[in-house]
This record gives C-alpha cells, sequence and structure tokens, in this order.
C-alpha cells in the first residue's frame, strides 16, 4: 500500500514514472548516433574508387584551398544515409561524420552542416550520372522476345517525376512558410525499360513552360537508336519530327481530340483483335495551312478499345484524365505489329513504378537538399544504390530484399544469411 501511494503521489505531483523504451528509441529521439549504429560501413567503401574522379569537382572555385568536403565524400555520406535508417537527417549525416569509424571507413573528414549543405551548389551531377550510366551498362537487357524486333532502347519518358514522387511523398515541395509549400522543380527523366534504369535525368524550374517545357527537354535531349515512350503531353509535332531525324521511334498517346486524315488502312490480325484494336492506319496530320509545322515523316495511329473514363466523376477526388473509350497511339515505327505498338505503350508506366520504388526503398523519403543540383545527386545515388541491388540479386529491389541488405550493412545480418535471401527470390517476371 506504501508503495501505492507513493506512485500516486507521484502523479499528482506530475512526476510519475515515463514507460521504459529502448536505448536506441532514446538515442533517436535525441538525434545522436553512435558508431555501434553504424556498424559495417565498411561494406560501403568498396565504392569509393568508383566515385574518386569526382574529387576535385567545385575544387577549383576554392581559392583559399581549404574545401574539407569534396563531391565524392558528400556521395559516399548520402548512401550511408540511405542504407540506414538511424540516419534521418542532414543534421544525423553531419553527426555521423565526426564519427572515427564513418571518416575511416568511408574515407572522409568531418562536415559542418553548413558546408553539407552550401557544397551542392558547386558540385555538378553530370559526372555522377555518367558514373550510373557505365554501371547501368553492365546490367543485362531483359527484353522479352516479342519486343525484339524494335530493334531500338524502349525508353519510357516522363516530365514530372517529381510530381509524381510527390504524390506519394511530397518529395518535390518545397516550404515556403505559413504551412504552404510550392513546387520548386521538377525532374525529367528518360528509363531503359527492360534494363530497370533511367538512362537520362534533367532538371528545370517548377514552371513548365519555354526551356523547361516536358516537350522542349525532350527535344533537345533526344537519341538516336531508341524508342520511346510518351503520353499525350508530348503531342507535339516538332518533337516527333526530332526524333524521327535521330533514326528514333517514338510511341504516343493521342488526346482523343486529336484530327487526321487516313491516307491507308492495314489489315488487322486475329491477335490484334483480341487485344481490342479496332484500327491500323496511315495518316496525316495537319491542314493545308498548317502543313509547315506538320509531321515530316509517315505516321501510323493504332486505336484499342478500352474502358471509359470521366475524371469529373471519379472516386475520392483521385482520377486520370478524362477517355473517351478509345485509346490513340502515333508512331513512326510502320513495321511492328499492331498489338506490339500497344504493348509498348502500356510499358510507359513502368518508369512511375520505378521511382515510387526510388522513394519507398531507397532513401528518398524527403529531400536532403532543395538545391536542384543536390537534389539531383540525391536521386543519382539512390539510382546507383538500385542498380547495386539489382546487380546482386539480378532483380528489381523489393521492399524484403532492400531491408536484408540494410541488415546485411548495419551488421544485423551475416553473408550467408543475405545470399540465402537472394537464392530464395522468384525469378524475374518480363
Amino acid at each position: 500500500m506504501a508503495k501505492a501511494k507513493k506512485s500516486d503521489k507521484a502523479k499528482k505531483s506530475g512526476k510519475a514514472k515515463k514507460p521504459v523504451t529502448s536505448v536506441s528509441d532514446r538515442r533517436l529521439r535525441k538525434g545522436k548516433i553512435k558508431p555501434s549504429d553504424l556498424q559495417d560501413l565498411k561494406k560501403l567503401g568498396h565504392i569509393a574508387s568508383l566515385l574518386e574522379p569526382l574529387h576535385e569537382i567545385g575544387a577549383a572555385r576554392d581559392k583559399a584551398n581549404n574545401r574539407s568536403l569534396h563531391m565524392d565524400q558528400y556521395c559516399m555520406l548520402v548512401l550511408m544515409w540511405m542504407f540506414n535508417p538511424v540516419i534521418d537527417s542532414l543534421r544525423g549525416m553531419q553527426q555521423a561524420s565526426e564519427l572515427d569509424v564513418v571518416r575511416k571507413r568511408l574515407g572522409v573528414g568531418r562536415a559542418s552542416l553548413g558546408s553539407l549543405s552550401e557544397s551542392v551548389t558547386v558540385f555538378d551531377p553530370e559526372p555522377l550520372a555518367a558514373i550510373a550510366a557505365e554501371l547501368g551498362d553492365k546490367l543485362p537487357d531483359r527484353t522479352p522476345e516479342k519486343f525484339k524486333n524494335v530493334n531500338k532502347k524502349i525508353t519510357a519518358v516522363d516530365g514530372s517525376v517529381f510530381k509524381i514522387l510527390a504524390q506519394v511523398g511530397q518529395l518535390a515541395w518545397v516550404p515556403t512558410g505559413g504551412g504552404k509549400s510550392s513546387c520548386g522543380y521538377r525532374l525529367h527523366a528518360q528509363f531503359e525499360v527492360f534494363k530497370g534504369i533511367p538512362s537520362r535525368i534533367d532538371v528545370t524550374g517548377s514552371n513548365p513552360k519555354k526551356e523547361a517545357d516536358e516537350r522542349a527537354v525532350l527535344e533537345r535531349t533526344v537519341e538516336p537508336d531508341r524508342c520511346y515512350l510518351i503520353d499525350r503531353g508530348y503531342q507535339k509535332y516538332a518533337l516527333w519530327n526530332a526524333i524521327d531525324a535521330k533514326e528514333s521511334q517514338y510511341v504516343c498517346r493521342l488526346f482523343d481530340s486529336a484530327k487526321w486524315e487516313v491516307e491507308s488502312e492495314n489489315a488487322l490480325s486475329e491477335e490484334a483483335k483480341s487485344k481490342n484494336i479496332v484500327s491500323d492506319q496511315i495518316v496525316r496530320f495537319g491542314t493545308d495551312n498548317s502543313r509547315t509545322t506538320a509531321p515530316d515523316h509517315v505516321t501510323r495511329v493504332i486505336v484499342v478499345k478500352v474502358k471509359p473514363h470521366d475524371s469529373r466523376k471519379a472516386k475520392n477526388g483521385q482520377s486520370g484524365p478524362s477517355s473517351d473509350g478509345y485509346l490513340r497511339i502515333v508512331t513512326n515505327n510502320l513495321d511492328v505489329p499492331a498489338e506490339i505498338i500497344a504493348a509498348l505503350y502500356e510499358l510507359r508506366w513502368t518508369i512511375e513504378l520505378y521511382f515510387r520504388i526510388i522513394k519507398q526503398l531507397l532513401g528518398c523519403r524527403h529531400l536532403l537538399s532543395h538545391n536542384p543540383a543536390g537534389a539531383t545527386i540525391q536521386m543519382y545515388m539512390a539510382i546507383i544504390a538500385c542498380i547495386m541491388i539489382m546487380a546482386m540479386t539480378g532483380k528489381k529491389p523489393t521492399k524484403r530484399t532492400f531491408e536484408m541488405i540494410t541488415f546485411y550493412f548495419l551488421g544485423w545480418a551475416s553473408l550467408e544469411e543475405l545470399e540465402a535471401h537472394i537464392k530464395k527470390l522468384k525469378p524475374s517476371e518480363d
């Protein structure tokens, strides 16, 4: 009874015992990071040599020769942040850089919070993009047999990757004060579908006009020997002409209101009919008064019957653009069957799924930097991490695999246990 009275007295005085929490819980609440939280960082060290060419980037502006944080070191800290749930902020990265184990195993020095936030203004992300591309080239191309006759690098394009990510975790929204936010900028991504990696990322301002317009960005970055999968926002004759001039191809959805003149009909196979394809036509766009801006090459339109959709009647306020029940796809590929063109367009959605993986699994839960260069570096490091996982497993990253690799990097799982997990994974489906 004496103990009970003491407890009641403590409650009345506001000094009741707090619930017992673990040491790690208290450490996280205080934002403290200890060496034991980062047990096996040496397993990240093997990619330090890969990033060495980045060391001198931005150093030319250091006239006083006192720069202590270099780009390769910053990238290593970002990679450590991605694979360590204990570090949840830029300040956490700064604290980790003060630990001997981090400095020795990652080859970094102490970094101030100011240097971490300001250094990205002089770091150029493009060389990092080249490293990601070099790693990606080593991954096998798993193009299914039915797409082999396309004979191009099948590349999905999206001009609003951050918009997609923002819908999941508000990644791209920069605070402006008063509880309000605005989109700071956007990423324009080109994604090699059957390698599972972005081949290019460009950053522009948030206002999608003039040079930042997604069509303008793609038009000035078109590469040869690609098959670009693009949505109706890319309906622009000059863009189609630029792609065709590079000896590349496009598969582009048209607006429901698009108009054309039919020049000839292609016969539909039984397989095409079974895929709800209703027509395959060689067409001509533009009017007699606008031929100068019309496509300067032969165009083909495939029409597929789909389920109608009215965005005004969508539930929960979430919907895509309206559809009248017909999917209109234009292409300059005149050779492959209509059902293959329709299947190619469906692959465009893989870019959105990929960047959702990047956001959910690879540390892009928020931006470490609101500077465009810093955000791009973070994205490319996530891509490099994703490539590392695919190289280890031969499969696209999943939440379970990412967790297992994180346990391995933390020292909680052995290499044998990680390899056993990988062996149990189901084969990838093309």
